[in-house]
């Protein structure tokens, strides 16, 4: 018996120690992503990048690396579920995600409170890492995207009076038009009207005549792609001529889908552009991407890319996967060259650097619309 139970011993060791080895060479990401819901579009195109991501860069600290994908099919309380899946269960050492504010903002706090940090691709608004020790980003933020637009309005446009409308149900869309507002009067300018909207909403047209009886020179928009392009549908056929400007939530092949012609000059603040590259592994991402997905890779893609490079720079400086240490390495973060710019994250966990202005033209060719790159203003 005693022999007996020595070898149950040394078996139940030998298979725990078999268990370990083919656990062992995989650091597992999360990602929390919209892969269905109202703003699809952005989580497929973040996807995108990321896959590409792990094409080019499938190792670190030679182990592979596996991104555990969860639809948060747009909503903020499937958001919560995602991250709360992923750390309990899918036991991730870090999440790419989410992408609107508004969903991080429901994630982020779940995993802030699992030691788990998080990278968010593309959620700009500041509260997402406010007094938050594990939640990152590599995109600006608000403060500066909504004055980046407000000096395009006043200083390239120049616009003396702005009318504002505003999807109320979305923390980014609400928290941009602060900004630029605040800094659009800061600079001279004036603002005549202010009208809501509500994600899902389609029909703008009584906020539209309220706003164009005040003849605005700009009517600024920092709203997702469906909503703006049908405020800009209805906008047109109204006869409104201001000049448009929105943020990086219009920046999706969907705007000319569902707007047509009528999203023809709009201009916008976002974080990719082709022209605007200037580092060694921008330049690889846009010929593998065109490589592999045969089109212009969307700035969402881009910021997918940098997201999960970011992370495994981290895991390679940290020397481990332990999520402590990403954590730590990931604040440390100085000088990273990604797809998107040179990134510096700052001590709130944000992403320093510049922003790029591109607006909509319309390929007669193709018969589609298209993004063309304006200008960069830096930070």
């Amino acid at each position: 018996m005693r022999k007996l139970g020595l070898w149950v011993i040394v078996g139940v060791l030998v298979f725990g120690l078999m268990g370990s080895a083919l656990a062992a060479g995989v650091v597992r990401l999360g990602a929390v992503l919209p892969m269905t819901g109202a703003v699809a579009a952005y989580g497929q195109q973040t996807w995108s990048g990321i896959k590409l991501a792990m094409k080019l860069y499938p190792t670190v600290l030679g182990e592979k690396i596996k991104v555990v994908l969860v639809d948060n099919k747009s909503d903020k309380v499937e958001s919560a579920n995602a991250a709360s899946r992923l750390a309990k269960e899918e036991k991730v050492v870090a999440v790419i995600g989410a992408v609107a504010s508004s969903n991080s903002l429901a994630a982020g706090p779940i995993l802030e409170k699992a030691h788990i940090p998080m990278v968010t691709p593309a959620s700009t608004n500041p509260l997402v890492t406010q007094g938050k020790h594990y939640i990152f980003r590599v995109c600006f933020i608000d403060p500066f995207q909504g004055k980046v637009a407000a000096v395009y309005a006043r200083k390239v446009l120049h616009a003396k009076t702005a009318a504002m409308l505003i999807d109320r149900a979305q923390d980014y869309c609400v928290g941009l038009a602060n900004f630029f507002k605040k800094a659009f009067t800061k600079m001279g300018g004036k603002i005549v009207a202010v009208t809501y909207a509500q994600t899902g909403d389609q029909d703008f047209t009584a906020q539209l005549t309220a706003i164009k009886r005040k003849h605005p020179d700009v009517i600024y928009i920092p709203n997702y792609y469906t909503e703006d392009a049908l405020v800009l549908k209805q906008a047109r056929e109204l006869g409104i001529k201001a000049h448009f400007i929105s943020g990086d939530g219009a920046q999706a092949d969907a705007l000319w889908k569902v707007g047509g012609k009528a999203v023809v000059g709009l201009a916008f603040t976002t974080h990719f552009a082709e022209k605007a590259v200037t580092t060694k592994l921008g330049k690889q991402f846009v010929k593998e991407y065109y490589k592999v997905y045969e089109k212009s890779p969307p700035a969402l893609a881009a910021l997918g890319f940098d997201a999960y490079m970011i992370i495994r720079d981290a895991i390679a400086r940290a020397k481990s996967a332990n999520p402590e240490k990403i954590r730590s390495a990931l604040s440390a973060t100085k000088g990273f060259k990604g797809v998107t710019g040179i990134i510096n994250i700052d001590e709130h966990g944000n992403a320093v650097k510049s922003a790029v202005m591109e607006k909509v033209v319309w390929n007669e060719k193709a018969n589609k619309g298209e993004f063309k790159f304006v200008t960069v203003i830096n930070p």
